[in-house]
């Protein structure tokens, strides 16, 4: 791949980290409760974790022509431990978050499949672990933002007695 492309690739990777930079803040200004504030801004920060890693990179690819070693070290599991039982309760007691967890998983998969199509086709072995490492923790947050929204589900199920027992 041409270094170029490669630049262009890391551009729109910046880009997206930064989408969702600025959505996980904008969700955190609109929630009502401090914990769930709590969270999405916890989503935000590993979010600007992604634009710095991405920029070093940009960097060292325009500079050298090669991908440096990223510091994988950090799997981002901060945003896991502010996600309580009862955060997930206050998102679920509030439609604005409910619809914030939607769209979040709907960006997660997007950075996870930009991510692991770079990681697959990648030639450069460093170019290759960032991008499988960047799309493992993507992965991560889609989880549990799943998992959030598998809650939500059977409780507005649950609370409108679609349960056949």
């Amino acid at each position: 791949m041409t270094q170029n492309s490669t630049l262009d690739i890391l551009k729109n990777a910046i880009l997206l980290e930064k989408r969702g930079k600025a959505f996980y803040r904008m969700a955190a200004s609109q929630a009502t409760n401090a914990d769930v504030q709590g969270f999405f801004e916890t989503m935000a920060d590993e979010e600007v974790q992604h634009v710095k890693i991405l920029s070093d990179q940009y960097k060292a690819v325009k500079e050298t022509g090669r991908f440096s070693a990223p510091d994988t070290a950090d799997t981002g599991t901060l945003s896991q431990n502010v996600l309580t039982p009862e955060v997930k309760g206050r998102i679920a007691a509030a439609d604005f978050e409910a619809a914030a967890i939607s769209a979040a998983m709907l960006m997660e998969e997007r950075s996870i499949a930009l991510y692991a199509g770079r990681a697959k086709s990648a030639q450069d072995p460093e170019e290759k672990k960032l991008y499988q490492w960047l799309a493992d923790w993507e992965k991560e947050h889609l989880e549990f933002l799943a998992a959030i929204d598998t809650e939500l589900k059977e409780r507005i199920w649950n609370d409108s007695g679609f349960w056949p027992f």
